[in-house]
Order: structure tokens, then sequence, then C-alpha cells
């Protein structure tokens, strides 16, 4: 009997006693523990240093239901997983997925006995945990209220961060103190669609930290699955962010079903910079791909007629009358306002330079019927994504570009209306296949119909996965723009080769334009999602090139152009500027032409948030490595050593530097190009001009 009796208190105290796991390699600890009142809380380590201090989990529901107290701990469970994956397209060839969990199955039973699970997964490079709730007796569907999961740092870190927004993430980056977030300061408005400010104490996620200790922090989420997006507030006298839900209508957050879980909470820490850009975290804790048979999923390199509509030489629109309804406008007794980009002849230019180029694919923006008062309107049937304008003949591109050998990528732009998209997706689709198009750009610029919904909440989150779906079914492939950012899901859909998702390269065309760190802030917070269609590759920077009143510019230099094709992943890669400017310069197009889209492997050289980065990447199936250099508004010399090259073979460096007199204002075309043999164990210096960059390509001698 005493026996049972001091077993019984040992697993008791067991229960309630702080629980402890480590990474695999034991840098990373994570302790979980229930307060006095049952409250779960969770704290994070990195090398015995304090990274998040003890902090609150848990959410609210309708109906009076709280899953943040009154639990009791039933059961912890562990396990050590240890795996490595192929990723579809990506960065690096093989990706390992190495963890340890812990399970702790909480439970309450104040009228009825309900159950909530955490999970937490710790690896080498940071932590993600999940709120589960199985299927139980006492709870089936509920509504997500609240929920109250914190980050409480250990100091006032520098942070990068943009205005927690419902609608949108086009804002520059601010680099503050966490006290001196004032996220209602310096916006402009004008300048984005748009926008749903949540408070002057909200920011978005990823949010990247550097502490004065010198830890790298990165807050986020993955597999953004049923679940809204989630913000974070800040408490800027105690250092604690919180997370907040995008709501929907009316205010709810989420609408769940048991068994239910939602997306991943995750933190990234290191002491060095370069590892929070390796770190495939965030990949591993979304699911593996739905897709079982993807040899149509295919990188792209592309042009298009898109940037001269946001330069202003081209309109998207056919006409410039001001009321037009799908299925009643005469189209072809409309006056052509003169202006239209997305022509027959205007799209077989474009078509011939990527047959001349080796581009693969074109895209034209522009070619539906619609666009004559699609921004703003808040209607419901803007486009039918299938009839043409009467300039743009869909039979006689379809056959031109497959008599070049050339794909064309379609273009659907929703206006916001999700409703009315949904409704035709199947038809437009059909359409592309059709004609030949297997990758659609989507849009979703404007407020949402359903009215009252935000871009990041949980109805839109689902439309978009919903997409992604339906796309496969008919071996299509994705690019969002103006969609939530993206969590890790182009591994469970691999098809999704890229979003927008964040203030992309038409911002300079007409607004204040990127400053200078942009580029170096955005790998650190946007790219931890996953891949962005950013459009760079853009040669005539100044807009007064095509209206000399304009003010406007590119904030880089043409060198620094060039090496974002490297520091910016994604499998979809746009050559942004006119075919005329590139024909002007076709010993820096060379780069442009040569750079692949697909890795093998990815090593990050050198990196700091909001001041430069350097990253190599060696070509699929090739031992050919590209290197891109980028910095800020500051000039910068960097010494990078060549350890990433086979060892034992000579490479030619083609290397497309900033010229000496370059500056991203004054003078961003100047460029030189030259060449060197290298070869491991080499360091390479680079000279970077204010707003510059470099781009080498690495060639194996024969």
């Amino acid at each position: 009997m005493l026996l049972l009796v001091l077993l019984f208190v040992f697993f008791i105290s067991e229960l309630v006693s702080p629980v402890t796991i480590h990474s695999p390699s034991g840098k990373i600890s994570l302790t979980f523990t229930l307060s006095s009142s049952g409250a779960p809380q969770y704290a994070l380590r990195f090398k015995g240093r304090d990274v998040i201090l003890q902090s609150r989990l848990g959410l609210t529901a309708a109906d009076g239901l709280n899953f943040s107290e009154g639990f009791m701990i039933e059961k912890t469970d562990s396990l050590v997983f240890d795996e490595t994956w192929e990723p579809v397209l990506g960065e690096v060839k093989q990706i390992r997925n190495h963890y340890k969990e812990l399970k702790v199955t909480l439970s309450k039973s104040e009228d009825k006995k309900r159950i909530m699970i955490l999970i937490f997964r710790i690896y080498d490079d940071g932590a993600g945990f999940r709120y589960e709730f199985p299927a139980q007796e006492h709870l089936k569907y509920f509504i997500v209220k609240h929920e109250f999961t914190e980050f409480r740092l250990t100091g006032d870190h520098n942070t990068f961060w943009i205005p927690g927004d419902y609608d949108t993430n086009e804002y520059e980056y601010s680099e503050t103190r966490i006290s001196k977030i004032n996220a209602l300061r310096g916006q402009n408005s004008s300048e984005i669609s748009t926008r749903s400010i949540i408070g002057d104490n909200g920011v978005q996620t990823p949010l990247m930290m550097k502490s004065d200790e010198g830890l790298y922090i990165n807050l986020f989420e993955a597999a953004l699955v049923n679940y809204p997006a989630m913000h974070l507030t800040a408490d800027r006298e105690k250092y604690i962010l919180t997370a907040h839900l995008t709501p929907d209508a009316v205010g709810n957050k989420a609408y769940l079903q048991t068994h239910a879980r939602t997306p991943w909470r995750t933190i990234l820490v290191s002491d060095k910079a370069e590892d929070i850009l390796a770190s495939k975290m965030i990949l591993n804790l979304n699911e593996p791909s739905e897709i079982e048979e993807t040899g149509w999923i295919k990188p792209v390199k592309y042009v298009g007629i898109w940037w001269e509509m946001h330069v202003g030489t081209s309109s998207w629109n056919y006409s410039d009358v001001n009321n037009v309804k799908i299925g009643e406008t005469d189209w072809n007794s409309l006056k052509p306002n003169g202006r239209h980009g997305a022509t027959t002849e205007r799209t077989k230019v474009y078509i011939d330079f990527a047959a001349k180029h080796g581009f693969d694919a074109v895209l034209v923006e522009g070619w539906n019927v619609g666009w004559e008062d699609w921004f703003g309107s808040w209607k419901e049937n803007v486009f039918d994504f299938v009839t043409p304008y009467p300039d743009f003949d869909v039979e006689e591109v379809h056959r031109y570009a497959a008599s070049k050998g050339v794909k064309m990528i379609m273009h659907h732009e929703t206006s916001g209306s999700v409703t009315n998209y949904e409704r035709r997706m199947d038809e437009a689709f059909s359409f592309m296949k059709q004609h030949n198009y297997d990758a659609v750009k989507s849009g979703y610029v404007g407020r949402i119909i359903p009215r009252g919904e935000f871009h990041d909440g949980q109805w839109m989150v689902n439309h978009y996965i919903h997409a992604a779906k339906k796309a496969a079914e008919y071996k299509i492939m994705i690019n969002a723009h103006e969609s939530v950012r993206p969590t890790g899901l182009h591994r469970t859909y691999p098809n999704w080769l890229a979003n927008e998702a964040a203030r992309g390269n038409e911002f300079n065309a007409w607004s204040a334009g990127n400053p200078p760190s942009h580029e170096t802030i955005l790998p650190f917070t946007r790219l931890m999602g996953g891949p962005m269609d950013y459009t760079p590759g853009i040669f005539e920077t100044k807009m007064s090139f095509y209206y000399p009143d304009k003010k406007e510019q590119v904030h880089t230099t043409l060198a620094k152009q060039l090496a974002l094709y490297v520091t910016m992943y994604s499998p979809l890669q746009m050559a942004a500027d006119y075919p005329e400017n590139y024909e002007r310069y076709p010993d820096a197009f060379q780069f442009i032409k040569d750079v692949p889209v697909d890795w093998d492997d990815t090593k990050i050289l050198s990196a700091e948030p909001g001041d430069y980065i350097a990253i190599a990447r060696m070509e699929k199936g090739s031992e050919t490595w590209y290197l891109g250099a980028i910095t800020d508004e500051n000039p910068r010399t960097m010494k990078l050593p060549l350890d990433f090259l086979n060892t034992g073979v000579v490479y030619t460096a083609v290397m497309y530097a900033d010229g000496k007199d370059a500056h991203w204002e004054t003078n961003p075309k100047s460029y030189m190009i030259s060449k060197k043999n290298v070869k491991a164990g080499d360091t390479l210096e680079l000279v970077l001009a204010p707003g510059g960059g470099a781009a080498v390509q690495f060639l194996p001698e024969k």
C-alpha cells in the first residue's frame, strides 16, 4: 500500500513539475509548465541563454469556453524524428527534418471534460508549437475568439517590422526598438489601395529581431491552414509580443470542428544571422506534398507585359470608359484609348524576345475585358477570365507562342471579388488548358468580397489553398499576388510556386519606392515563409527615362538588380524590364539569361538584416555556382571565402559589379564585367556601391 502511494505521488509530481525538452544537439531547450491556476506556459533557451521568458499559452472560444487556464496534465509523450526529403523545387536538393517532440495532453473538468493538446517540436535552429483539439464527446464545433500566445522577450530588441494590417503586406520596413514601435506613424496611405491597420502597437509576422547580446530571433508561423493569419501586438514597456488574429466580418477569428489544430507558432534563434536564412524549419513543419505526380511542376523564368503599365507607357484597360458590365457591354463598340498594352502585336514582341534569349514563358496582364472600372468599385462581377479584348487574339497568340517554343502565363486579377473567382474557376482553368497555359498569376487587389472579410482572415486563407488545389487538378502552377504571406505551404502544394505578399519592385515605378535596405530585410522576413515574385531585373531605373518630369526611380544600382536573382529565392523569376531596355545592355543581360531558378545547394556566406547579404547557390544538375551580394545605402567591401566551390576544380568567375563611380541615386547604371580564375580556398573581394551589389557566375573549366 505504501508503495502504491509513493508511486502515485511520484506520478502526480511528474505531471505538475516543469517538463523540459532539448533539441537534437542540445543547444536549444524548451520548458513547459502549468501555473498555479492551471495556465499553460513555456520558455525557450539557446546555448544556456534566455530567448523567451516564461510566456502564456491558450485561447478562448465562444460560449464561455476557456482554453487558457484551469488545466491539469493528463499525460506527456515524446519522440525523436529524423528524415531527409527532397523538395520538388527549391534552394537545396535535400532537406533534413530532425527534431524532438513533446506532446502535452491537458484536460479540464468544469461542467464537462474537455481536452487540448500542446505539441512542441524542437530543432537545432528553433522551435514550433501548435494547439490541437482531438475529437471528443463534449467538444465538436467551436468559435475561436482570442489567442493568448505570448512571446515574452528578454529586452528591448532591435526590430524590423511593418504595421500589423489585415489586408496588406506592402509596407516599407521600419527598424526600431520594440519600445519605439508606432504602426500609425509615417505610413503613406496613398501608396496602398486597401489598408486595415490593427493599431499603433501592431506588427506583422515574420518579425525579425536582434538582441543587444547578439541573438537573432525570428517569430512567425508555419502551415497556415483553416485559421487566420497571426499578427503581434507589442507591450512596448514590458517587451511582450502577443498573438493577434485576423477577424472575420462579424469579429470572430476561426470556426473549427474537432479534430482541429492551429498553425505552428515558430521561433528561430541563433547567434549568427546566416543561420536564420539557412533554416528550413518552416518548411519542415508543413505536411509533405499532397500532389503525388509532380513532373509537370517546372521552374519558370519569364518576361511579360507588366512593367510598362506601372511605368505608365501602357494601360491595362482597352478603353477609358468607366462603367462596364460583364456579359452586357459590347467591347467592340468601345473606343480604344490607344495605350492598351496587351495587344496581339505587342505580345508577339515579347514572345520573340523570349524565344531569342531562352526564356520559358511570357506573362500578359490586361488581356481580358473588365479593366475599365475594376479598381475600387467593390462590385461582384468585374472579370470573367475568359473573354479577351478585341485587340488580343487568344488563338493567334497561342499558335504563335507554340511555334516559338514559348509558354504563356495567364493573368487572373480578381479585384478582391473572390466569390466571383471561385464561381468561375473551373471555366477559367479549362480555358487556360485549352490554350496551352500551365501557369497563372492571380491578383487580389481591393476590398474582399464576401464583403467584410479581410485578405488575412480564415475565409481567405482557405480560398488560397482551394485555388492551389483546384489548379493542381488541371496541372496548373500558381503565383498569387496581394495574398496572405506564405507559411511554407509550397511543400504541401508544390504547384504554388510563389507569392508576392510584400512590397515589390513595382513600387519603385510610381511611389516613394523601396529604400536600398529593403532587399536586405525581405529575406529575413517575408521570404522566411516561401518564394517571392519580386520581379527584379530593372535596367532603366529612373522613370525620367520615359517622362522627363518624373522623379521616381528604382533604389538600386543595375548590378544589384542582377544580384537579386540569387539573393531573393524563387523558382519563378521575371526579367521585368522592357525587352528594348535589355537589348541596349546585352553584356549585363547575359547574367539574367544564364542564372537558373532551381538549385541543388545554397550557402549563406554573409548576412546582417538591414545591411547586407551574400548568398551562393549551385545550379540544379550542374557544377556551376552563382553568387549574389547586396548592400543597403552604405558602400561596402565584402571579402568572401570561396569554400563552397567544389574541391579540385578551377572556375572562371564572371563578375558583374558596380562601377567605381556607381551610386543607386546618382549613377545607377555604372557597372563593369570582369573575369578571373578561382578555386576552393580562395577569397573573392567585392566592392559594392551605395545601394549596390554584385553578381558572379562560377563556370567550371573543362
